[in-house]
């Protein structure tokens, strides 16, 4: 029988608390998406580093990548740009060395935040948003400044948080909500859960989104960002979010398939059915009944996962149970939290 990933013609995989945590490699990952049998693109919110950056830390994991097998926001932000302006704009670059370099590759004036005060009778065309680990209060106020004065403002993602191998630390969604709380409006956002970045993927494999699948730790994000472009999508469980939030998550953060880690995309998958009575998985088979699980066969956890799961979504689509059941229910289903 096929694997899961035998039924797509490519895979466009986050990096982030899916291939690695800061520096290190997440648990199977480096040898799962070696075995892959289709093209991967690696697409990423966070715009901090330039693509060849990011293919050279993937490379010291034991990855075999180049820059264009790396997709990111910086470079949908930039692209998005050169829908509104004409090339040759000045831009500010507020972020990493990624946001600059992408705003290069599209023919911008780059302006740095830091020298951007120097010049009074400088006009900004747009700013480009994008974290940086070295963004300053002085960054965020220049941005303001050229937002004020009438910049096309585009933010390459708003996660709010960013995992690294120390922890959980602020991301550039925190750092864009200073901005607007200063100038009173939106950026335009183009990362994850948007769908620019994953139309810049499809457009790298030159495939389309229907025949690709989207590999994700964060609901919000990777998941939603796929029902956005029309791609089918894995919730692997090695990240930021956990079979608790999956069982709160709207109908657009809902994946196609739950993972407990990039091994089973080569397996075959086993999902979740319904008699109508009960959710079955395997070995597992459950429903919900007076706000508490009924259990009739306990499978291994992951099908207890993936039949619970199944079971809380069917149970708050039809006002059986309320957020707070589902979530109490679910935290008995949570091996990996």
């Amino acid at each position: 029988m096929s694997g899961l990933v035998d039924h797509y013609s490519g895979v466009v995989c986050d990096l982030d608390g899916v291939v690695y945590r800061g520096p290190e490699a997440v648990d199977h990952a480096v040898e799962a998406l070696s075995a892959l049998p289709v093209p991967v693109v690696y697409a990423t919110n966070n715009a901090s580093r330039p693509p060849e950056e990011v293919a050279a830390h993937l490379t010291d994991l034991g990855l075999h990548v180049t820059g264009r097998d790396v997709a990111t926001s910086a470079q949908a932000g930039a692209a998005e740009l050169l829908e509104h302006l004409p090339a040759g704009s000045a831009v500010l670059a507020v972020g990493g060395d990624g946001v600059r370099e992408a705003l290069r590759d599209k023919g911008f004036r780059v302006v740095d935040p830091k020298t951007a005060g120097a010049d009074p009778g400088l006009r900004l065309g747009g700013v480009l948003q994008g974290y940086g680990a070295s963004v300053t209060a002085s960054d965020l106020s220049e941005a303001t400044y050229a937002v004020a004065a009438g910049a096309v403002w585009v933010a390459t993602n708003t996660d709010e948080t960013l995992p690294t191998h120390r922890g959980t630390a602020p991301g550039n969604g925190m750092l864009v909500a200073a901005v607007r709380r200063a100038v009173g409006r939106d950026p335009i956002v183009v990362g994850k859960p948007y769908a620019p970045l994953y139309a810049l993927c499809a457009s790298r494999l030159d495939l389309s989104p229907r025949s690709l699948l989207a590999v994700g730790d964060r609901l919000e994000t990777d998941i939603a960002g796929a029902s956005a472009a029309g791609l089918d999508s894995v919730f692997v469980l090695t990240g930021v979010d956990s079979v608790r939030t999956l069982a709160r998550a709207p109908h657009d953060q809902r994946p196609t398939y739950l993972l407990p880690d990039l091994r089973e995309l080569s397996e075959v998958y086993l999902g979740a059915e319904t008699d109508y009575t009960w959710w079955v998985c395997g070995g597992d088979r459950r429903r919900v009944a007076d706000g508490a699980w009924d259990v009739a066969a306990q499978g291994t956890p992951i099908e207890a996962a993936r039949a619970g799961i199944a079971c809380l979504h069917e149970a708050l689509d039809d006002d059986e149970i309320d957020l707070a059941t589902a979530d109490r229910l679910a935290a008995e289903l949570d091996e990996w939290q």
